[in-house]
């Protein structure tokens, strides 16, 4: 009525009123009033936008995608952009196409999907990656809950609505053009319910002027990952006797034998020894013959059995830690 031009409208209270006693409109006394809802909205355009993607089908029942990303203050719809799958190469060119149309956003909000922003899985997705670089915030939703982009969500039903009454798309580049044109009517001719006033988002992304860009991050020096010095292994005899071989030490300075643990020597950890068993002798040398300790072979239920020095404060080691 207001776009008709009548000097005096009516109310919507009035015209529900109207609507109910001529008997058109649906009797619903327990549906939660309009007043009673709480909408969140960003006080100007470019605060945020919202992306997401919906399956369509063409002829032949060859399924493609299209991205749909529009503004959360004015609910204008900023891109669209048809694509065979949802990815992340088709995800960063419909955000550059509403970047070169109006400006850089400042936030952007999308589900958990791995195309659009992987964040919560431990993965930083291209898409992140890319509008990082222009200083735009990648937001999400909550997983499993879609009612954080429950514009976008509403939006993908009425594009559903205006592509069932045209003709079956045989390609990508046709159901283009009648995305374009369903966008080009949705943003100027189209009243839009959740607006104040019905107006337009057309009319709603004029009355408020956009909010400035973000400031571009400055990017990072990639540091490459240090390369992890290998341990020297110790010169050892390829053939060894039958009653010896090589172990390691614990960082105790400890080995295990015969479920019994022997102290050898505190100060050596991770050294590889030579133990030599002979009988119930047991004999633990370094790899240049040197013995370190000599144990002879405990009752049985022992489990551990030193190295026969005292326990105490150790000596301050002026060299490096053998540990470091």
């Amino acid at each position: 009525m207001k776009s008709m031009g009548l000097p005096v409208v009516p109310s919507i209270a009035s015209l529900a009123r109207i609507f109910r006693e001529a008997g058109v409109a649906r009797l619903e006394p327990r549906k939660r009033p309009r007043s009673a809802w709480r909408r969140f909205v960003y006080p100007a355009p470019n605060a945020c936008w919202q992306l997401d993607a919906t399956e369509y089908v063409l002829t032949g029942g060859r399924k493609c995608v299209v991205f749909q990303l529009i503004d959360d203050h004015s609910r204008y719809a900023v891109a669209s952009h048809v694509a065979w799958g949802e990815t992340a190469t088709a995800a960063i060119a419909v955000f550059d196409k509403a970047v070169a149309a109006h400006g850089v956003p400042q936030r952007l909000l999308s589900d958990n999907g791995t195309a659009l922003n992987p964040s919560r899985r431990g993965i930083v997705g291209q898409l992140v990656d890319h509008i990082g670089a222009l200083g735009v915030e990648a937001i999400t939703g909550k997983p499993y809950k879609p009612t954080t982009q429950g514009k976008n969500e509403r939006f993908h039903q009425t594009l559903f609505r205006f592509l069932d009454k045209q003709p079956l798309a045989s390609t990508l580049e046709e159901l283009q053009t009648q995305v374009d044109a369903f966008d080009h009517i949705y943003n100027t001719e189209r009243p839009h319910q959740g607006l104040p006033g019905r107006v337009t988002p057309q009319t709603a992304w004029n009355a408020t002027p956009a909010v400035e860009a973000p400031r571009p991050r400055p990017s990072r020096p990639r540091l490459e990952r240090p390369v992890r010095k290998q341990p020297v292994k110790p010169a050892i005899p390829d053939h060894l006797p039958a009653d010896t071989r090589v172990r390691r030490l614990s960082t105790a300075g400890t080995i295990g034998l015969d479920k019994v643990t022997y102290m050898i020597d505190s100060h050596r950890p991770f050294e590889h020894v030579l133990v030599i068993t002979d009988g119930d002798r047991i004999i633990v040398c370094d790899t240049h013959g040197e013995v370190l300790v000599e144990h002879t072979r405990p009752a049985p239920g022992t489990r551990y059995v030193g190295n026969g020095r005292p326990r105490g404060p150790r000596t301050k080691n002026p060299g490096p830690s053998p540990k470091s």
